[in-house]
């Protein structure tokens, strides 16, 4: 077997989008995939709206941490995907190289407290389309 693909998710607190990125990956591409996230800004926790999502599809990533993508700096990656708009800002240029793909997906966290569970939920399949049409997982 030839080695996983390196793929690096970036957002900008590493709490939602990029955690369930690669959670989705994770247990969808197997050991294809060598699947990593973090963060411009980091915020230090993984958000409960996007633990509870993904906990809604059997996927638990309640061990998964907030990390800065400066403790990537310098591994090589076969991809780089940013999914929000200010993450594609704060890094335009990944040092590592890989090929870089952008979306700008909703912050689900932003949604009223009454309607964050159904954001969470439609961001998190938005996600996983995206991933489908990107690594056909």
């Amino acid at each position: 077997m030839s080695d996983p693909l390196r793929v690096l998710i970036l957002c900008t607190g590493n709490s939602a989008r990029s955690q369930m990125a690669e959670g989705l990956l994770r247990a969808r591409g197997g050991e294809r995939f060598a699947v990593f996230s973090a963060g411009s800004a980091p915020s230090g926790s993984v958000h409960p709206g996007a633990i509870a999502a993904m906990a809604d599809l059997g996927l638990d990533i309640r061990a998964h941490r907030s990390k800065s993508l400066l403790e990537f700096i310098g591994q090589p990656f076969d991809y780089v995907l940013t999914v929000c708009d200010r993450a594609a800002e704060a890094c335009p240029i990944f040092p590592g190289g890989g090929r870089r793909v952008h979306h700008n997906f909703t912050d689900p966290a932003a949604a009223p407290p009454e309607e964050q569970a159904a954001v969470f939920a439609r961001v998190r399949d938005e996600i996983a389309l995206w991933l489908g049409e990107l690594f056909g997982v």
